[in-house]
């Protein structure tokens, strides 16, 4: 028997190890069997190069719980080691230059496996004890045994072993019990270890037999050693990538297009990746994709491996040039991560341009559950417009499709404004802006649908791209002030009764909380509606942009801003007009004129002197004419009140409005039901 220190120079590295990387101590078991693949592996290239003359035989690697002893263990039948390799990869260089690893990895957990032969130590995150039984392939070896609790201490021996392959048996530490329990690692080894290249077993396959559960002779392998992305694309069809897309996403909806990524040149990549159907809340499908390094799991957190709007997409990469523990800012420095991002991105740029061209049928066809992926891309990604502008779409209400180039070419003899810019006019929603869609249309103007979850920012993006052009939502105006054409056509009514007819509607308008509301009378024509509510266009997109993006919020707060646009062509705002009260309003407006006439002179009296150097008597004169004044629009305020009130028209006028909105509800809707069936009456 040999007894020894391990060759380090602390006290005790264990419960370094434990604490480093205690939050990710699972991946043990990805280590150990790594470790157990590997040999294999080796194994079948000695026997390739004739260096191995015996049977290769049954390979599997043999995975083993008992619950009762508390054990778990690993068994491969590949290379094997002396006890000289043993002590020479377990003892000794495990640990050269154990002081400055420790240094250098003291504060980042991700790095410290996969360094220094740290892959099979972890085994000491779950274990107390851990021995190791394993015989050589070499002709003549013997097998050795080592154990070691935890401590820098071990002891090897000569054994008994007599198949060929290494076993590892993990005396599971109290607080770990788990690993002994084989539901636990089969979940463990499906995560990490479902697509190793060599057969891992966890006992036997299992049926059903006279209305018990029996055990089969049948090997039960847990992994898939030919993954699809391993395969040549010649040798593959349609039905075999979605086959592998629903082993990867039992829950998911059928995918809308694929690529199958086989690079081997400045480096090493291989996987699919497929485009699933977006409908909303990008958030439900981040990391889906699951990064491999030769087919052992790795992360599926991928953000730093390709672009941002990448993480989108659904499958597998596999590449040996991205370590198994990579740290975060071994991510965003390495030269090949940044290579595999660009290449993938141009990959993803090219075969949707390839779809696109070769049956744009069914690139249409696809396109809502492909169009949230895409304006990600353009919106977070400025090299992936210049590629997607080829192929990104407009949609319009009528269901028909268009390209950026396309729709422009289409719109611009009509939806050029009097100052030379072009007007996309679009809808957010088909049936509640259905008034304003038909009004644009009555124009002969075309609108987009677009009513996706990112179209907020991305018709900004696109006011930046495009030349001399702006988007309009079709509620945002009215459709002679969205497009207009000339310098407009005068109010028919004087100052004064527009004046009054808007402030006989303010004083009608109901009280709705966060919305705030303005009164302007426009020229619309008499076919127009008599009442159009609006909504600001700039506020309702910064409103819309505070709900995505950092830093906006007090936007989110502001109340939505409306107008009330008052049609002055329409017979029924006429009508208003003319019965407007005169009697009561000219008096007071006469009132108003003298008064406001009377501040005027006062203020140029006193426009050289500080409110401070007034004297009493002009501090009394501008008081009393101010009150005067707030007097007499109080009187106006009232009289126009009054008048409304007695209006059933006005009222239901602005509630139309309302109602067209969807802001018309509770007692407001009450009333509005109840006045209208006083109409048929």
């Amino acid at each position: 028997m040999m007894k020894g220190n391990i060759g380090i120079t602390t006290e005790n590295i264990f419960p370094v190890i434990k604490k480093f990387l205690y939050s990710d101590h699972e991946i043990f078991l990805r280590e150990l069997v790594s470790n157990a693949v590997d040999a294999t592996q080796k194994l079948r290239t000695l026997a390739s190069k004739g260096e191995f003359k015996g049977e290769l035989g049954d390979l599997t690697i043999q995975i083993a719980m008992d619950e009762t002893a508390g054990t778990l263990t690993i068994t491969d039948r590949g290379i094997g080691m002396t006890q000289e390799e043993l002590d020479k990869y377990i003892n000794q260089i495990a640990f050269s230059g154990a002081n400055d690893f420790l240094e250098k990895y003291k504060d980042d957990a991700n790095a410290i496996i996969g360094h220094f032969g740290l892959g099979f130590y972890s085994a000491f995150m779950v274990a107390s004890q851990v021995e190791i039984f394993s015989l050589s392939h070499q002709e003549g070896a013997k097998a050795v045994h080592w154990t070691c609790d935890g401590s820098p201490e071990f002891t090897m021996e000569e054994c008994d072993k007599a198949d060929r392959g290494t076993s590892i048996v993990l005396h599971l530490a109290d607080d770990c019990k788990e690993f002994a329990q084989k539901n636990k690692i089969l979940e463990l080894l499906r995560k990490y270890c479902r697509f190793l290249p060599v057969p891992i077993a966890v006992g036997k396959k299992t049926k059903w037999e006279e209305g018990k559960e029996v055990e089969t002779d049948e090997p039960n392998v847990v992994n898939d050693t030919e993954p699809l992305w391993t395969k040549a694309p010649s040798t593959l069809k349609d039905e075999d990538y979605k086959k592998f897309y629903r082993e990867l996403y039992p829950m998911a909806d059928e995918p809308l297009f694929w690529i199958h990524l086989n690079v081997d040149f400045p480096f090493n990549l291989t996987g699919v990746l497929y485009f699933p159907q977006i409908k909303s809340n990008l958030d439900v499908h981040r990391d889906r994709i699951q990064l491999y390094c030769n087919q052992v799991f790795v992360t599926d957190h991928v953000e730093n491996i390709v672009p941002d709007f990448l993480t989108l997409l659904h499958g597998v990469i596999d590449s040996p040039d991205i370590p198994l523990n990579v740290s975060r800012s071994y991510l965003q420095s390495d030269a090949n991560v940044k290579k595999i991002s660009t290449y993938i991105m141009k990959k993803v740029s090219d075969r949707l341009n390839e779809i696109f061209k070769d049956d744009r049928k069914d690139f249409e066809e696809k396109w809502d559950g492909l169009k949230l992926f895409i304006h990600y891309g353009l919106l977070s990604e400025p090299d992936f417009y210049d590629k997607a502008a080829k192929f990104a779409l407009f949609k319009d209400v009528e269901g028909k499709y268009f390209t950026y180039d396309e729709y422009r070419d289409l719109i611009k003899a009509e939806q050029t404004d009097k100052d030379g810019t072009l007007v996309y006019l679009y809808t957010s929603d088909k049936e509640e802006q259905y008034s304003y869609i038909q009004a644009a249309k009555d124009k002969g103007y075309s609108v987009l649908l677009l009513d996706g979850q990112l179209d907020s920012p991305l018709v900004s993006m696109l006011e930046s791209k495009f030349e001399k052009s702006r988007f309009s939502r079709v509620d945002g105006d009215t459709i002679e002030r969205l497009i207009p054409k000339t310098d407009g056509q005068e109010v028919k009514f004087s100052a004064t009764e527009s004046a009054q007819l808007a402030d006989a509607f303010k004083a009608a308008i109901p009280v709705v909380e966060k919305k705030e509301f303005h009164v302007m009378v426009e020229p619309m024509g008499e076919a127009a509606m008599p009442v159009v509510l609006t909504q600001s266009e700039y506020m309702r997109r910064m409103k819309e942009m505070s709900a995505i993006q950092a830093g906006m919020g007090f936007y989110g707060e502001m109340p939505d801003m409306y107008s009330f646009v008052l049609n002055a062509d329409h017979p029924a705002v006429k009508r208003i007009v003319d019965e407007l009260p005169i009697e009561t309003l000219n008096p007071i407006e006469a009132e108003l004129k003298g008064l406001n006439a009377r501040k005027q002179v006062i203020e140029q009296e006193q426009k050289d002197k500080k409110p401070e150097d007034l004297t009493e008597e002009e501090k009394n004169t501008n008081k009393e004419c101010d009150e005067a004044i707030e007097a007499q629009r109080t009187k106006r305020t009232e009289a126009l009140k009054e008048y409304a009130a007695s209006k059933p028209a006005i009222a239901h006028l602005i509630d139309l409005a309302l109602l067209q909105n969807g802001l018309l509800k509770g007692e407001a809707l009450d009333r509005f039901l109840r006045r209208s069936v006083d109409f048929v009456k």
